[in-house]
């Protein structure tokens, strides 16, 4: 690969001339008076129908023009959609966030530049194939998923509830487990809208770190072992996503492309605080090239490798960009339009946490994407 890739009621009608207050006994002042029987009763208007659920927000037509734009191997999305904040951005009106979480996805995939989502519920415990199957039945058939691997096998440590590190745990890297609890209940439920599904490695412990080549070598046996993509899921990869920056070291970097070039899959570029730098991660994309992109943008730098609560606290309800980042936002374009532009898929979902509010960041690359894609023509 090249480097450069990189109202008011209606009046009561009027009495008969014949008719008195006097006409009635039970007639007062105060009484309105009767209608002639032969007079026919005035329809109640209908009060306006309230729309219930979940709608799209109203999409402009520059939106739609950007989207069209866009290479067509290109699949943009958020991290998750369960946000009330991005009332008027995805969808109108105030919604909770459990409605969403229900209701919003389909609402979601309607975006003009919505084509991905990252399934990340899955991190915490295995889906079954009808929780898959749900959620693809929802989305249009060009709609791809990106999907993170339970924990239950890409963390080498059972953690707390705090997040702390309590034991060693064994059924890290389990090629079974992973297959069985994993991949194929995503494949059968998700079928051909399965687009990336990421092993996201959380930090190792120093141990394990002090021999990563061993991990590399179960790595390889973990992603060989998995169930054929295709034909079932055409556009699908397997594709990991570290947390440690020694995946990436010199010493490691050729046997970590080696590991995944020989099971047929990629690398997760991770916009992380934890991580390198993205510049530092294409070497990585260089040594698989050709191949598909994925990425996942989760965290702004500014708040550090620790900063998920810092970047909660500081951007929710996500309606706004808070901490524009265009150094990361122009290197990821150029890549993108880079890689489309050789014919390639790319998946990349976008985090509130990167810069604030995810919908507009998505916004904001398929942009620098248009330009970066127009000045290469």
């Amino acid at each position: 690969m090249q480097d450069d890739l990189f109202g008011g009621a209606p009046p009561s009608p009027s009495a008969s001339p014949s008719a008195s207050p006097s006409a009635s006994p039970s007639a007062s002042p105060s009484a309105p008076p009767r209608p002639p029987e032969d007079t026919p009763a005035r329809p109640r208007e209908k009060a306006p129908t309230r729309r219930t659920g979940v709608h799209p927000a109203a999409w402009g037509d520059d939106l739609r023009a950007l989207a069209n734009r866009l290479p067509p191997t290109l699949r943009l999305g958020t991290s998750s959609w369960s946000y009330p904040g991005w009332q008027g951005l995805v969808w109108e009106g105030v919604h909770s966030e459990q409605l969403l979480a229900r209701k919003g996805l389909p609402v979601l995939a309607q975006h003009p530049l919505m084509r991905t989502v990252s399934i990340d519920r899955s991190f915490y415990r295995p889906l079954t194939a009808s929780d898959y199957a749900r959620y693809a039945a929802q989305v249009p058939a060009d709609f791809r998923f990106v999907v993170k691997a339970p924990s239950l096998v890409t963390d080498a440590l059972v953690r707390s509830e705090d997040g702390r590190g309590r034991e060693p745990n064994p059924a890290f890297l389990d090629a079974q487990l992973t297959a069985q609890e994993f991949v194929a209940p995503a494949l059968e439920g998700l079928g051909q809208r399965t687009g990336a599904l990421v092993f996201q490695l959380s930090p190792l412990p120093w141990n394990l770190l002090d021999r990563l080549p061993e991990v590399l070598e179960r790595l390889r046996t973990l992603l060989q072992a998995q169930p054929a993509l295709r034909p079932a899921a055409p556009d699908a990869v397997l594709a990991v996503e570290v947390r440690d920056p020694e995946w990436l070291a010199p010493a490691h970097l050729p046997h970590f492309a080696d590991v995944l070039r020989s099971s047929g899959a990629t690398y997760c570029l991770g916009l992380h605080a934890r991580l390198s730098p993205l510049a530092e991660q294409l070497p990585l994309l260089r040594l698989l090239w050709p191949g598909p992109l994925v990425c996942r943008w989760n965290l702004n730098p500014v708040h550090g490798p620790q900063g998920y609560e810092a970047a909660e606290k500081g951007y929710a309800p996500y309606d706004r960009i808070h901490d524009p980042d265009p150094d990361n936002l122009a290197l990821l374009a150029r890549t993108v339009a880079g890689i489309c532009g050789r014919g390639q898929n790319a998946f990349v979902t976008i985090s509130n946490h990167a810069e604030g509010c995810a919908p507009l960041t998505v916004q904001r690359l398929a942009e620098q994407v248009v330009f970066y894609d127009q000045k290469h023509l």
